[in-house]
């Protein structure tokens, strides 16, 4: 394995044969942060049969990309991918690390900081390039504030929030080369025994035109029912909920909008009581028109709101 160069790698994430998109948005923050610390790009894929999705990689990145294979990694798991970075990444001359702020994500980051005892700035929604370096924002407090923060140390790991960079359409770009690496499966405490479909059907929220999203601040389940009378005004409208909502059991899962659920971008999107943390916002950023009703006048909802009602 040649290692000559010191890298920014990142690590792609993708299921079932298929590449996340995100993984393109990690690419496009890569095309940011490297020449600032005058690194190499390159990925890494994960998993038992990594060599179809590296290869779209390199083909339409025109990135070095390794596939890494082992038993281990057939299906996710995050003792399993944190412990397989961290035996390659120092072998790559890694000095920059970029995963997606997803829920695979923060399974392995925050276990390979401490292997690596590497700096680390999660949730990154954007890149500033300062006199002394870049610098990486994210959101705090619930997404009241906005977070300004600067490694003083590397190799430093980032993960990067879903969303926040735009993929660069494929173009014209000479393709890069695939490496594949074959590991013996990493010595984990506890193993993949079963990986089932998750319950629950998308309840009409990917085709709705209108989706009214009820958060925590609703008060109570009981009124609920006036949001469903609401969402009833419309031809083509759907209830959806936020994870606190969809945790208290008040709506079903496959109703959850966020990080952890459905991505929309529905014609009009009602939030009430929604406080808008960017778990949640990720996934309705999209939306045409915001309507958004909070009882706290800094609610982060009201960022990315066109009317907002207090």
């Amino acid at each position: 394995m040649s290692a000559a160069a010191k890298r920014l790698v990142v690590v792609a994430e993708h299921a079932q044969g298929r590449l996340a998109p995100v993984t393109w948005e990690l690419l496009a923050c890569a095309q940011q942060v490297a020449p600032a610390f005058d690194l190499e790009i390159a990925a890494v894929v994960l998993g038992q049969d990594a060599q179809p999705p590296a290869r779209e990689i390199a083909q339409r990145s025109g990135v070095k990309t390794w596939a890494v294979e082992a038993e281990g990694l057939a299906h996710f798991h995050g003792e399993a991918q944190r412990l397989t970075l961290a035996e390659l990444l120092p072998r790559l001359e890694a000095q920059v690390v970029l995963g997606a702020h997803s829920t695979s994500g923060l399974d392995w980051a925050p276990a390979l900081v401490v292997d690596l005892e590497a700096a680390y700035i999660p949730g990154v929604e954007n890149v500033s390039l300062e006199a002394n370096g870049p610098a990486f924002w994210r959101s705090a407090h619930f997404g009241k504030v906005r977070q300004k923060l600067a490694p003083e140390t590397l190799p430093l790991i980032i993960t990067v929030q879903p969303g926040s960079f735009e993929a660069a359409p494929a173009g014209e770009v000479a393709q890069g080369e695939v490496e594949v690496v074959h590991l013996t499966p990493p010595p984990c405490h506890t193993k993949v025994l079963e990986v089932m479909e998750g319950a629950g059907a998308d309840a009409g929220l990917g085709r709705a035109s209108v989706v009214v999203a009820v958060g925590r601040g609703v008060g109570e389940k009981e009124n609920l029912e006036l949001l469903r009378r609401v969402a009833g005004l419309f031809s083509s409208a759907a209830l959806a909920g936020s994870r606190p909502v969809c945790d208290l059991g008040w709506l079903g899962y496959g109703q959850q909008v966020g990080l952890t659920g459905a991505t929309v971008a529905p014609r009009l999107y009602l939030a009430c009581g929604i406080s808008g943390a960017l778990q949640h916002t990720v996934g309705m950023q999209g939306s045409g028109f915001v309507v958004a009703i909070n009882s706290d006048p800094q609610a982060a909802i009201f960022n990315l709101s066109d009317v907002c009602v207090v």
